[in-house]
């Protein structure tokens, strides 16, 4: 870790989130950041990204490191580096430079944290080996993290509170984030017509989010296999008449995400089925980011995509129908799989470490129907917020060959109208909005979504 610029915002925000959680927790909290991950042996990891409720509150990326959170206070748990790593990784900041970067009020070797750990709550973390330590200092066992009880649910929901709605310095990043993914997309549109196989454009879109100092905020999808969703193969070769899909975000080095689809022809031209369904797609795509305010059910947002996409495909002559008697029978999650989008921030899909804690409202569980089972965020917007809206269409085999899904949607389905969209496996458009006290602000908005505008960046004529 490398220590270059000034960080009194960084400790003035820190300082902040501390004490709106005293204003909600009246017992000791410990965060741990966890530690690497061997990819092979011991010796080669995988790249080391702390928990982001750790990040939230220590706001660095610190290896096997905790902190102490009481009436306001900040403890920092971090042991130096050995001096014979400097070998291998250069000098690093001392414990006592970094306790004085984040504002803790004070700094201890993590021996020292056993004897801190009596009656305080936690956040199980994902890697084993910290889930071991948490459950050794703290001397209980500990549920998961989707299912924590007594205090550790209490400051689980706690975080979740704070973290739902995004402060000052936590826009700064997302922007930042948003930012470079457009220009990753316009990268990897402009990189398609030389491009011979997907990873040619995967490779163009990471290279841009690479050169700001950033990574990308999950394994990328660039797949002409758009009915696979989160497919992470860049094999295929990419030939004209092919839909490239391609769902890719940077996160910003304090770990702040940005999640974009944009889906576009390898030859520059959609096909007339091809753009008709587009249009289709971005018809639900548009009407969803206008309906987002705040007060809003982000459930009636979905169902409004669904309305949506039904009456386009009921005017394709792909469904048959009234359009309502369609989503309320879910025909229309044949083709529109997925929820509309999920909550954006310290994880691209934020506290999703959480179980639906933090993307469900209380007193709120998942629908077993086939066409709300994936929504991933159940709450009323509120200012502060920061969304996605991705709706889709996409012609999974697994689903559409089923022979008990086609006898249950036999009259509503058009099957030989649909054989004529064969050259459309998936589309999704997606974009990042914020909920603000005007209604909205789509943070990825100079990433055009018109298909005539898309057009033009992948034929280079933009």
């Amino acid at each position: 870790m490398q220590i270059t610029k000034s960080y009194d915002l960084l400790r003035n925000t820190l300082h902040r989130r501390r004490q709106k959680l005293t204003s909600l927790i009246n017992f000791p909290a410990i965060l741990w950041s966890g530690r690497s991950i061997p990819r092979n042996y011991p010796a080669l990891t995988y790249p080391f990204r702390a928990s982001s409720h750790f990040l939230y509150f220590a706001g660095l990326q610190l290896e096997n490191a905790a902190i102490r959170l009481e009436s306001g206070k900040l403890e920092l748990f971090l042991d130096d580096a050995d001096p014979s790593s400097t070998l291998w990784h250069g000098e690093m900041p001392k414990r006592a430079e970094i306790a004085e970067l984040i504002g803790a009020d004070a700094a201890f070797p993590m021996t020292e944290l056993k004897s801190r750990g009596m009656g305080a709550a936690t956040i199980a973390i994902q890697d084993s080996l910290t889930a071991v330590q948490q459950s050794q200092i703290l001397e209980r066992p500990l549920t998961p993290s989707k299912s924590p009880a007594g205090i550790d649910l209490e400051l689980t929901k706690a975080i979740i509170s704070l973290r739902l709605s995004h402060d000052a310095a936590s826009l700064v990043e997302l922007r930042q984030a948003a930012a470079v993914t457009v220009e990753a997309h316009k990268a990897g549109m402009a990189a398609t017509p030389k491009a011979q196989i997907e990873a040619g454009v995967r490779a163009a879109m990471e290279s841009v989010i690479i050169s700001q100092n950033m990574t990308c905020a999950y394994p990328s999808i660039v797949t002409v296999h758009g009915e696979v969703l989160h497919s992470e193969h860049y094999h295929n070769p990419l030939q004209t008449g092919d839909l490239l899909l391609a769902d890719v975000g940077a996160e910003t080095s304090m770990g702040w995400a940005a999640d974009v689809t944009r889906t576009w022809p390898v030859s520059g031209k959609f096909s007339p089925t091809q753009r008709a369904i587009y249009d289709v797609v971005l018809a639900a795509h548009d009407a969803c980011i206008d309906k987002i305010s705040p007060g809003v059910e982000y459930r009636d947002i979905h169902l409004l995509a669904a309305r949506i996409m039904a009456e386009g495909l009921v005017d394709l002559g792909i469904l048959r129908g009234d359009v309502d008697d369609l989503v309320e029978m879910d025909a229309h999650a044949l083709f529109f799989v997925h929820g509309i989008g999920h909550l954006i921030g310290l994880d691209v899909h934020d506290m999703e470490d959480l179980g639906d804690l933090a993307g469900y409202e209380a007193g709120r569980v998942r629908s077993s129907r086939f066409g709300l089972g994936f929504l991933r965020l159940n709450r009323v917007l509120q200012e502060g917020m920061l969304v996605s809206i991705e709706p889709g269409f996409y012609q999974v085999p697994a689903i559409l060959n089923n022979p008990a899904t086609r006898a249950k949607y036999k009259d509503l389905v058009k099957w030989d109208e649909l054989e004529k969209f064969a050259d459309v496996r998936g589309i999704r458009i997606e974009d990042d909005i914020l909920v603000s006290e005007g209604g909205k602000e789509v943070l990825t908005e100079k990433l055009p979504t018109k298909a005539l505008e898309i057009e033009e960046l992948v034929a280079g004529s933009a």
